[in-house]
Formats: C-alpha cells, structure tokens, sequence
C-alpha cells in the first residue's frame, strides 16, 4: 500500500489525465499494481495517447491487487488481540486512501512477464469464473510473506497463526473461551489443558504475542470466581539459546529475565516434535497438555514469487539492486520481505554481499523509494539508491512494559514500552488512524480492559442454522 500511496501522490497529474482519458473513451483499459505487504503485483501503466488535439499528456493508471480491501498494520497485532486497539484500527481501508488507484480484491496466482500479465484469482473465481489476466506494464512484486511451517504432528490441526488481524482476534476470543472452560468445568485434565499456552517462535512475532496474551488472561481472571491467575500456564518454545535476537544480547536477556519472572515457561534450544491429541510434545522429553498452541516460527516468501518467472535468491527472495528493480529484468521491481535488496551501508563497513533483512523498518523505506524512482522512470527521470542505516528495534512486553534499542541507546520498562508505542504509531499510515489509535489508548488509560469474548463471530450463522434444523425437525422433515 505504501508504493501505492506514494505514486498517486506523485503522479496525480498523470493520474488525474487518465481518468479524464477513460472518460472521453468511455471505457476503462487494465493494469496490475501493487503494494508492499499486498499479496499481489502492483505498478503504474502509461494509457495510450489522448485523441490528437486535447491538449493532454498521456496519462498513467494504478491498478493495486490485493486479497483483502485493506492493509493490515502487523506491528499491532499483539495490542489488538489484547483489547488495547479495536481491530478495524489496525487496518487501513485501501479504497478510502488510493483514491487516485483502482483497487483489485483478489490474489496474484502466477505472473507471465515477457507477456506482461498477471494472472489474478478475483472473488468471482469463487463462483467459477476462473482466473483473470491483467495487463500492466511496469510490474511491483510486493507480496509479503506467508507463515513458515514445519511437517509437526497435529500443527495443522491445532495450530493457531498470528499473521493476520482475524488471527489475533481470533486468538484473543479463545484465550477467553479457555478461562470459560477451565471455569466450567470439573475435570483437572481438562481445566490444565485450557489454562495451558503453548508459543512457538520467541521472535518478535511470538514474544509480543505471548506478552500481551499472558497481561490480558491475568487481568481477565479477577473476574473468575474459581480461577486464580497462578493457575495460568504460559510456555515459549525456541529454537535458539536467545529471544529477541532484533534487540541485542542485552536487552534480549532483560525480556527473558522479564518473562520467567512472570511465570513464564521459556525453553530454549528446544523445538515441537508434536501437537498431536492437543499435547505438546517438545525435543527436551517435556509434553505439555494444551488447548491453545500459537505458531510464530518464522515468515517464508509468497508462493507467488516462484510462480513469478524471475530470478531468486537461495531463501526464494527476488534478487534486486540496489534501486529495488529486480535484477536483470526491466519493468519489474520489488520490496519488502519479498526483495533480497543489498545492504549498501553493511557493505561499506565490509560485509559484502549483505542484503537488507525483511523487517517493516526496510519495507516502509524502501517502499517509498521504489515509488520515487518507478515515477523518475516513467518521467524519464534518473533514480536512486536504496540506502539506510539500521535504526534500532522496540519490543513490547505487554502493559507498560517493553526493551528498546535505539540509536545505540537501550531502554527497557516504562520508556521502552512508551518508544514502542511512539514509534509505530508514527509509523501506522494515515492521520485518521494515528488519532483513533491515540484516542483509544488514552481511553484504555481511564477505564478498565475489556474482557469479552466474541467467539460466535467465526460462525455468525451457528445459531440461525441451529433454529432452522430444529425447525425442520419440528415439522417432521
């Protein structure tokens, strides 16, 4: 989105020229367009020349194509499934903000880039319409990543993600609906596994996750008469001898210091063999009964990338240059998690071949810069290179408490926790929702966290599907 964004900003007279353009012509010519952290190809085209004697310059569409209608923000999913962000703030609605683009809900499948098209699979193709081809000219590959998975026993099965804003609230409702359980409940066997949480990954992802979760079910269980927030089990599976490995040493060691002195189960060096039966089997002999197991290890590169046709790295990444085209192709480019782009302050401190890592630091940099030098491009215009000094890492530990390295300076607790908070929302795109998040964390300050759990919303038609069999029933069908 933030490609997308940036370009229309841009190019809006361009822009502004092509939609009079269609107008005249009556019609609407396609192009494929995308935006980093969209599953899907983004980039501007060049319409065909006005009628002779208008007085207009060819114009330039932006098509973005991307499976869902909005940009999900990722650094506040851990808050969101807290109760400290409601989740419509942690998206942006695409169609509200690239007004100047048209927007595609759909997902790229496969792209053909010597014919210059991209292949998407649009809602329609639910109702068997099939695949649609969408010309473009210049091509942006900004898909993201999808979850790393490994071939563990019962992962699929029990396994709860967290890339997602329907994950963290999804997670969010049965976090609560196991204190329900063990509430309701008269068998120990039972109530251990649903007061039990097993987070595999002690990366960002997880430890924020888990951080968050284990703040907001220990608050929640002050409103249980028979659950005491001793009783609750948190357990965080790493594979590594660290966590927060983004932090440094030192303040990785102050979040693990912070976690265990929370009652928190974190094995280190240790990985899931199996979830099979809702136990978590882990490589040190330990098995743990769980209702809840959390997958955050690790991210890997859209399966579109291969279905691309372009070059990539070992790890599946576009290789790039330093511009952010991809190499050896012309009128392709990329950005963010799915581009190996090189590490040019890296190199000059001697590190040759390093590329940039896949963090949202990068993504949002680069994506702007991809956006300047795809408009230089199409005006002719000569390009930059991409260049950043890593800045630091902020890590939330849950309410009021976080680790922080920024600049060189490190920071945990309090000023850690507040850094992260200023940070993200100067980085959350659009003015309306820095000041609705804003506004409700300044109203989470002067009331009580919420505690409801909205676990019918993943099946909204339980109930009326349940009255109709019994009315069915009722009528001797």
């Amino acid at each position: 989105m933030y490609t997308a964004l940036r370009l229309q900003r841009k190019l809006k007279h361009q822009l502004r020229d092509a939609a009079v353009g269609r107008s005249d012509r009556g019609g609407l010519r396609r192009s494929t367009g995308d935006a980093p952290g969209d599953s899907a190809p983004a980039g501007g085209r060049p319409l065909p020349a006005p009628t002779p004697g208008t007085g207009r310059e060819p114009g330039v569409e932006i098509v973005v194509v991307n499976p869902e209608p909005y940009m999900t923000y990722q650094p506040f999913l851990p808050e969101a499934a807290a109760g400290s962000i409601s989740p419509r703030h942690v998206v942006v609605p695409l169609r509200r903000v690239l007004t100047g683009c048209r927007l595609v809900v759909g997902e790229a499948v496969s792209v053909d880039h010597d014919r210059r098209v991209a292949h998407v699979e649009t809602l329609a193709g639910e109702e068997g319409a099939g695949p649609v081809e969408i010309p473009y000219t210049e091509l942006v590959l900004a898909p993201g990543s999808v979850a790393r998975t490994l071939p563990v026993p019962g992962l699929a099965e029990h396994g709860i993600g967290f890339k997602t804003v329907e994950e963290a609230i999804g997670l969010r409702n049965h976090v609560l609906e196991q204190l329900d359980i063990a509430s309701s409940t008269r068998n120990p066997e039972v109530r251990d596994a649903a007061l039990t949480f097993v987070f595999v990954g002690g990366g960002y992802a997880g430890v924020e996750a888990l951080a968050e979760l284990e703040d907001m079910a220990r608050y929640a269980c002050r409103y249980y008469h028979n659950v005491r927030a001793e009783e609750l089990k948190f357990v965080l599976v790493e594979a590594a001898e660290k966590i927060l490995p983004e932090v440094g040493e030192k303040m990785g060691s102050h979040a693990l210091r912070e976690l265990r002195a929370r009652n928190v189960d974190v094995r280190l060096g240790t990985r899931l063999d199996s979830c099979a039966n809702r136990v978590a089997v882990l490589s040190d002999g330990s098995r743990h009964p769980a209702r809840t197991l959390v997958w955050t290890a690790g991210v890997k590169p859209h399966p579109v990338l291969r279905a691309a046709g372009l070059p990539l790295t070992e790890r599946g990444r576009l290789k790039c240059t330093a511009r952010l085209r991809v190499d050896g192709v012309d009128h392709a480019w990329s950005a963010g998690d799915a581009a190996a782009v090189p590490d040019l302050v890296a190199e000059e401190k001697g590190r040759s071949g390093a590329v940039c890592a896949p963090n949202a630091q990068h993504a949002v940099r680069q994506a702007r810069l991809l956006a300047d030098n795809l408009a230089a491009t199409l005006r002719g215009e000569p390009s930059s290179d991409y260049r950043h000094a890593y800045a630091g890492s902020v890590a939330s530990l849950g309410l009021h408490k976080g680790v922080a390295h920024f600049y060189g300076r490190k920071l945990k607790g309090y000023p850690a926790w507040f850094m992260h908070r200023v940070y993200h929302l100067s980085r959350v795109p659009t003015f309306n929702r820095k000041v609705r998040v804003l506004a409700e964390w300044t109203l989470a300050g002067l009331f009580k966290r919420e505690i409801v759990s909205l676990g019918s919303l993943e099946h909204p038609r339980a109930e009326f599907e349940s009255a109709a069999g019994a009315g069915r029933r009722g009528n001797g069908e």
